[in-house]
């Protein structure tokens, strides 16, 4: 079986949600948000090795809250600036000997197995896979003169994560500056030349942001 990395990516702040605590460190379902991130890998990729990356300020109080709780092994390391950054934080932590990484936003908790698995196997096919969905809203694009035209949804995706890539390709991707015109880690692999595939995602597969956003996700945990 190959070698199977996992970087989880958990630095937002949490302003838009509010409270005492940063979002990837609220309860969800009994559970710390990043904390059932953490275990849906574990249980989706047995023998799978789990890097956590946090902002420093953040390791203490997250390693005191999990210790509360039956959270599966992992690592936690200090992350960068930009997501970029601590991306490429998690991908030095990695054995050398990984050699395939799936990276996730740590607050999008509600992740299925189901689809960490697809994705890997489709991984070790194409070697750099994301998760997407279909677009169900209009969009229209802003012109330079300040009009708009319509955009067809057909052709859009909404992008998800995990996203998984061949080792090679990941590390050889973040061995570059960073460019602001990264959003995610396909936007880097393609920046260096890298082709990426995509699998059918998940409409629960939300990121969670707002205070609606986790009773939503309360909600469907309770169903």
């Amino acid at each position: 079986m190959a070698k199977r990395g996992v970087i989880i990516v958990a630095g937002g702040s949490g302003r838009r949600m509010g409270g005492t605590l940063p979002k990837q460190f609220m309860i969800l379902g009994g559970m710390p948000v990043v904390g059932r991130t953490i275990n849906t890998f574990a249980e989706a990729l047995p023998g799978c090795d789990i890097v956590v990356v946090l902002p420093e300020e953040h390791i203490p109080l997250w390693k005191n809250l999990a210790s509360r709780f039956d959270i599966a092994p992992h690592r936690c390391v200090a992350g960068g600036k930009e997501r970029f950054h601590s991306v490429a934080c998690g991908i030095e932590a990695l054995p050398d000997e990984t050699e395939y990484i799936a990276v996730h936003d740590g607050v999008r908790a509600l992740v299925s197995k189901t689809l960490i698995i697809r994705a890997m196997l489709a991984a070790e096919e194409h070697k750099a896979v994301i998760p997407v969905t279909e677009v169900v809203n209009s969009y229209r694009r802003l012109l330079d003169d300040g009009t708009t035209e319509h955009m067809d949804r057909s052709r859009l995706r909404i992008v998800q994560t995990p996203q998984i890539f061949s080792a090679d390709i990941l590390r050889k991707a973040y061995n570059r500056p960073y460019d602001e015109h990264f959003t995610d880690d396909a936007s880097v692999v393609e920046a260096a030349g890298g082709i990426v595939y995509c699998v059918e995602g998940e409409a629960r597969n939300i990121k969670l942001t707002t205070p609606e956003d986790l009773e939503y996700a309360e909600w469907l945990l309770s169903r």
